[in-house]
């Protein structure tokens, strides 16, 4: 069974870093894209960042430029987000995604079939 664990969420204070891990077991995610996506409570699930299964391509959504990375261990079947310069907008839960075996890190929810649970970060100001 597949199965996406995230970890690394928690309070925090505007400025401060976090890094958020995913790890994937249960099924190859060694060639599969992998993503974060965040949501608050009564608004859509919106992007934060995707990663090819190479990790030689990653995609941010405008909010997250310059701020977050996105990385990959693909030996560990982790996918990390370093998040850095933290605002109290970013509060939100954060889900890990993941594509089927060949799948492309798309920016929109259809494209993954595997989700995590999430993790709450929130950010104080």
């Amino acid at each position: 069974q597949v199965q996406l664990v995230e970890s690394g969420g928690g309070l925090v204070q505007a400025g401060d870093s976090l890094r958020l891990s995913c790890a994937a077991s249960g099924g190859t995610f060694n060639n599969a894209g992998m993503a974060w996506f965040r949501q608050v409570p009564g608004k859509e699930r919106e992007f934060a960042a995707s990663i090819s299964w190479t990790g030689g391509n990653t995609y941010y959504a405008d909010s997250a430029k310059g701020r977050f990375t996105i990385s990959r261990d693909n030996a560990k079947n982790t996918v990390s987000l370093q998040m850095n310069s933290l605002k109290p907008e970013d509060t939100a839960a954060y889900y890990c995604a993941a594509t089927v075996p060949g799948g492309w890190p798309g920016r929109t929810g259809d494209f993954y079939n595997y989700w995590g649970q999430g993790t709450q970060v929130t950010v104080s100001s």
